[in-house]
């Protein structure tokens, strides 16, 4: 039935958006750039691992790939909230593809300082959730709210193709010209999107209204003008550049930049809506099974499945698949139930394809669970980041989803910790079962709630 109604026409709404030249310039400048960002992490860990000790020092890479995220998701909200979202995603290029570029540029003139590939990730980390709030934060602005599902969806399928193009496109190249030509080229896909959006033309800051004091500062200003002019002689009263300087000063009382809230400010707004907090923490402890998925598929990998490698390869493909197909049904296709129960729904079926890994060594059984939850967890993003966008203010836009977006982004090692030692001691059953339970107790939790 999904699938019909897409062919049947319900692609409207991906038409509509892309139509409107600036989401569309936007969009693809983030998909060439998310295309190079997944070349990026192949190449850093091939230079890592040709270093004398590489293999230990990979642990160090991947905390100065992922931990300054946090730090960073602090940061970002206040800034895309202050300032035009279109220079702060051009600047934040700016600073990333330079890092990227500076182990190309080194390596033409001697050899590459071992730190060099941690400072650059931790540059990536610190300025990662930047595009990651900034650009959800910016498509209330370009896209009218109803097809606002279209363009969350072509956000989603930017991932999903870029995490499938990526990894395989760095591997290519590296085999080819080396870990320096994959940087060069992200740093180049980097350019690519600050052009972008620098080439949007609405502006994307959030004004308000002026406050009372500007209006009384204009008003009294206006007053004072007047019975200075009072005192003039009258041929002088009656000229056109006295009569336009006693003229309502409109320009005067433009809608300067909003201010933002202090951090802590924008925080308790968010709190106090129980549907963001409730949709938040149900994405949360998704991303704590997914945590456990992505440890989990390798060790299936190794020690259950037939194929090793290869068997790992076609766990991911058919993982990112399934969320690439979730992705444009759900673009294509709103919702009919009420937005929770709708999110709620997908999350129940995605939760139940972890059970399918009690079915190892069973192959075909397995990679049916990962397509299912691929399949299933995209449209539960997409559904929920259009009612995120509903419910957050606009001059909180850039916090709102620079602080959840951070949140989630916080879970999976924590579901990558707690199924470590399960798989260490052989239970793959209860693993599986607490996987399960983790994303489908707060679906239920949904289910029951009204808004």
């Amino acid at each position: 039935m999904m699938v019909n109604d897409v062919a049947g026409g319900r692609l409207a709404g991906y038409r509509r958006a892309l139509s409107r030249r600036d989401f569309r310039v936007l969009w693809l400048g983030s998909s060439v750039s998310l295309v190079g960002d997944g070349m990026t992490f192949v190449a850093l860990t091939w230079l890592v691992l040709a270093q004398p000790d590489g293999v230990r020092r990979l642990g160090l890479l991947t905390v100065c790939h992922t931990l300054p995220v946090f730090v960073g998701g602090l940061l970002a909200g206040p800034v895309l909230d202050r300032f035009d979202k279109r220079h702060v995603l051009a600047v934040d290029s700016v600073v990333r593809g330079g890092a990227m570029a500076s182990i190309p540029v080194v390596s033409l003139v001697g050899e590459v300082p071992p730190a060099m590939p941690f400072v650059v990730a931790a540059v990536y980390g610190l300025f990662k959730m930047v595009p990651l709030a900034g650009f959800p934060a910016a498509i209330p602005d370009l896209v009218p709210e109803r097809d606002r599902d279209a363009a969350n969806a072509l956000e989603s399928l930017s991932f999903s193709l870029s995490g499938m193009i990526g990894p395989a496109l760095g591997g290519v190249l590296i085999a080819g010209f080396g870990g320096e030509a994959v940087l060069a080229f992200d740093a180049l896909s980097y350019a690519l999107f600050a052009v972008a959006a620098l080439t949007v033309r609405r502006p994307l800051v959030v004004r308000r209204p002026p406050s009372v004091r500007r209006l009384f500062a204009v008003r009294r200003s206006t007053i004072v003008r007047r019975l200075l002019v009072m005192h003039w002689p009258p041929s002088i009263r009656r000229s056109s550049v006295v009569r336009r300087s006693l003229a309502p000063q409109a320009s005067q009382a433009t809608e300067p930049p909003a201010e933002p809230e202090p951090a802590r400010g924008a925080l308790k707004t968010l709190l106090r809506d129980r549907v963001l907090v409730a949709t938040t923490l149900a994405f949360m402890a998704f991303n704590i099974a997914v945590g456990m998925l992505l440890v989990t598929g390798p060790w299936l990998a190794k020690t259950q499945l037939q194929g090793g490698p290869q068997a790992l390869g076609l766990l991911l493909a058919v993982l990112a698949a399934g969320e690439l197909a979730g992705a444009a049904v759900a673009g294509a296709r709103t919702p009919r139930a009420r937005p929770l129960r709708a999110i709620a729904g997908v999350q129940l079926v995605a939760a139940a394809g972890f059970l399918a890994l009690l079915t190892a060594p069973l192959t075909i059984t397995v990679v049916a669970g990962f397509l299912v939850i691929g399949m299933f967890s995209a449209p539960m993003t997409i559904w929920a980041q259009s009612l995120r966008m509903a419910r957050i203010p606009a001059p909180l836009r850039g916090r709102g989803f620079a602080i959840l977006r951070t949140l989630m982004q916080a879970t999976p090692p924590i579901g990558a910790a707690i199924v470590t030692p399960l798989l260490a001691a052989g239970l793959l059953g209860p693993a599986a079962l607490v996987m399960t339970l983790v994303a489908a107790v707060p679906a239920v939790v949904l289910l029951s709630m009204k808004h």
